[in-house]
């Protein structure tokens, strides 16, 4: 009975330990959680800045989140391109868009959605201003690797997306983009901008898509997992109550 019992006891300080182990990495996670969001909110409350301060930005962190930009340039329409989602509740296209900027280099810019039934260019071709067109909106972190197995996989040669591959979209965007001079392609920023200003002529590709939310339950997971840290605790601890209870009745009734 004591080998038993010591066999119980080590495998409820086992679980106890591991449950609290995992609501104290959930505690850590609600940090880090914290951090992000209000450095989001902080970036997002800014003015708008350059594409130059981006690009510094960029080089100096690799992080530029949500950071307000405002640039001028040239969309190449011919080098659009689609990514799948949606908006309020309707399926359709994101429209990527390379545009050209002053110095020759190329930024992806998620113009904003259209209907399923509207990612024919044809359907919307106001919205497809030329010439030098100045733009807002917030940049976007890359993307360099599919988010999980079960997302579709992108097609390229179609030039749909079901994740924004960075490499294959700047792929793209560069070889739609006549060459900056002899020398070659123009070159393609690592990052991208979703514009939420102006709206685009026509009502389309609708503006201002940018999902800014960051679920955060890590409180609630740590909470679920001391709580099952102290359930275990109790629910063993009245186990050997009743089992030693048993045993000791046993004695007196064979005494």
């Amino acid at each position: 009975m004591l080998r038993s019992t010591g066999f119980i006891v080590a495998a409820m300080a086992i679980g106890i330990a591991v449950l609290s182990a995992l609501g104290v990495w959930q505690l850590h996670r609600l940090a880090w959680k914290e951090a992000l969001i209000a450095r989001i909110e902080s970036r997002i409350e800014q003015p708008p800045g350059t594409i130059g301060d981006l690009s510094r930005l960029w080089r100096e962190t690799g992080d530029v989140a949500y950071v307000p930009t405002r640039v001028t340039g040239t969309f190449l329409h011919d080098g659009e391109m689609l990514f799948y989602t949606t908006y309020k509740g309707a399926v359709g296209w994101d429209v990527l868009t390379p545009m050209r900027l002053a110095d020759g280099t190329i930024l992806i810019v998620d113009r904003g959605f259209v209907p399923i039934d509207r990612a024919d260019p044809a359907t919307r071709g106001e919205g497809r201003p030329d010439g030098m067109v100045e733009i807002a909106g917030l940049a976007r972190n890359p993307v360099n690797e599919k988010p999980n197995r079960f997302m579709p996989d992108n097609d390229p040669g179609k030039r749909q997306f079901y994740w924004k591959d960075i490499a294959a979209l700047s792929r793209l965007a560069a070889a739609s983009a006549k060459p900056a001079d002899a020398g070659g392609e123009s070159p393609v920023l690592p990052f991208l901008l979703d514009q939420s200003a102006p709206e685009n002529p026509g009502g389309l590709p609708r503006v201002g898509t940018t999902i800014i939310a960051f679920p955060n339950n890590h409180l609630q997971y740590a909470l679920t997992w001391f709580g099952l840290a102290l359930a275990l605790l109790g629910v063993g601890s009245y186990f050997l109550y009743a089992r030693r209870q048993m045993a000791d009745r046993a004695a007196r009734e064979n005494g």
